[in-house]
C-alpha cells in the first residue's frame, strides 16, 4: 500500500476565511438601480408602487420578492395589495389578509424599502376595485358590507384608492364613471386617491375627476407575475412620484394625503401643472450660447433625468421639435431673428385632460 501524505493549510485560518466568505455572502443583496428623477425644490421625490400582487391573492410571487424587485428597480416604497375577497390558493396558503405585511416589514426595514400596509377591496361596479392604504390590521377591513369595508379604512386613518376605473372587465366601453357611491366617497371626503395609469392602461379622464374633486394622481404596475418579466428593459414600471418633506412613512402619507404627486409611465409624466413644471426644470438645463454667426445662435440643453422630453411647437424661425434624450445633452441652433426664451409645449408631459405643459428655454 502507498501512502500519500498531504500538506494541511493551517486549519483555524481556513476556518476564519470560509466563515468571512460565508458573511460576506450573506450579507449582499440585490444592488439597487438609481433611477434619475430630480427632488423639488423644499422636497424629496419618492418613487413608489403602490398596487402589488403576491401568492397570499392571485399573484405569483412570494412577498418578499416584491420587495427585492422593488430594491432592484430603484424604489424607495411599496405597497403589497391582496385581494380581501378573492384568494384562489387559501385551499394550500391560510389565509391571513395581513401576511404579507408581516413577512415583509423587518425584510422591508433592513434593505431601506418603504412598506405601506395596504390591501385591495375587491368589488363588482360599483364600486369597484379599491386600495386602501396606510392602514393597521386588514383582516380588520374584510366585512360583508362594501361601504363597513370603506368605513373601517376610514376608522384606521387608511387612504382610499380607486384602482382602473376604465377597467374594460367592469366598464365594457374604457371609460371611467363617478356613480351614486364614489359621489357619497367623494362627500365624505373619503376619496382620496384615483390610478390614472394601471399595468398599460391610461384613463385620461380620471385627471379631471381628481382636479374638480381635489384627489390625488396615482399610477400603479398591478402586476400579479414577475415585474422583470413584465417589463423588460429598457422599460420601467408605472410608478407614483410622491414629494415629500422627508424620506420617511409618515412624510409619505402627508404628501399623498395633500396630493403631492405626479404618475410616470413609459415616457410620459402626469401631474398637476404646479408640480410638472417645476419638475422639467429641475431635470433641464440651458447653457449660455457657446458660438453665434452672422445668423445663428448656438447653445446647449442638458436633460440629467431618464425621462426624454418631446417639445413641440416651436415658434417661427426656432425648431420646430425639438427632442431632449434621457441623461443627454442636446444641440440647439436658432435664428437670430428670434428673441429669447423660446416657448415650446412638452408633448409627454401631461398637465389635464386635453392638455400639456408649457414651457421656455431661456439662453
Amino acid at each position: 500500500m502507498t501512502i500519500h501524505t498531504i500538506q494541511l493549510p493551517d486549519m483555524k485560518k481556513t476556518i476564519l476565511t470560509l466563515t468571512l466568505l460565508i458573511l460576506a455572502v450573506s450579507l449582499v443583496t440585490a444592488q439597487k438601480k438609481i433611477t434619475n428623477l430630480p427632488d423639488l425644490p423644499g422636497y424629496v421625490t419618492l418613487k413608489c408602487d403602490f398596487h402589488l400582487h403576491t401568492v397570499f391573492s392571485d399573484g405569483q410571487v412570494w412577498p418578499l420578492n416584491r420587495v427585492d424587485e422593488a430594491i432592484r428597480d430603484g424604489l424607495d416604497a411599496i405597497s403589497i395589495t391582496d385581494h380581501l375577497e378573492y384568494t384562489p390558493k387559501k385551499d394550500f396558503i391560510p389565509v391571513d389578509h395581513n401576511a404579507a405585511w408581516k413577512l415583509c416589514e423587518a425584510y422591508a426595514q433592513e434593505r431601506n424599502l418603504i412598506l405601506v400596509h395596504g390591501t385591495e377591496i375587491t368589488r363588482k361596479m360599483p364600486p369597484g376595485h379599491f386600495n386602501a392604504l396606510f392602514i393597521k390590521d386588514a383582516n380588520l377591513i374584510a366585512k360583508d358590507s362594501v361601504w363597513d369595508n370603506f368605513e373601517e379604512v376610514i376608522k384606521q386613518g387608511g387612504f382610499l384608492q380607486w384602482n382602473h376605473p376604465g377597467w374594460k372587465a367592469q366598464e365594457p366601453d374604457g371609460i371611467p364613471k363617478l356613480y351614486d357611491m364614489h359621489k357619497r366617497l367623494i362627500k365624505n371626503g373619503w376619496l382620496h386617491g384615483i390610478e390614472l395609469y394601471n399595468d398599460a392602461s391610461h384613463y385620461p379622464l380620471v385627471f379631471s375627476f381628481c382636479e374638480e374633486n381635489n384627489i390625488t394622481l396615482i399610477g400603479n404596475s398591478d402586476v400579479h407575475g414577475i415585474i422583470s418579466e413584465r417589463y423588460k428593459e429598457p422599460e420601467h414600471r408605472p410608478m407614483t412620484l410622491v414629494f415629500a418633506k422627508e424620506r420617511s412613512h409618515d412624510s409619505l402619507k402627508e404628501a399623498m394625503f395633500a396630493g403631492r404627486t405626479m404618475v410616470y409611465f413609459g415616457e410620459k409624466l402626469a401631474g398637476r401643472e404646479e408640480f410638472a413644471k417645476p419638475f422639467f426644470y429641475q431635470c433641464v438645463a440651458v447653457r449660455k450660447p457657446y458660438y453665434q454667426n452672422d445668423k445663428t445662435i448656438f447653445f446647449e440643453v442638458t436633460n440629467k433625468s431618464d425621462v426624454p422630453f418631446y417639445l413641440v411647437n416651436g415658434v417661427k424661425d426656432a425648431p420646430a421639435a425639438i427632442t431632449l434624450e434621457a441623461n443627454s445633452v442636446t444641440r440647439v441652433a436658432v435664428s437670430k431673428k428670434v428673441t429669447s426664451p423660446l416657448v415650446y409645449d412638452v408633448n409627454n408631459v401631461i398637465t389635464g385632460e386635453k392638455k400639456i405643459l408649457q414651457i421656455e428655454l431661456k439662453y
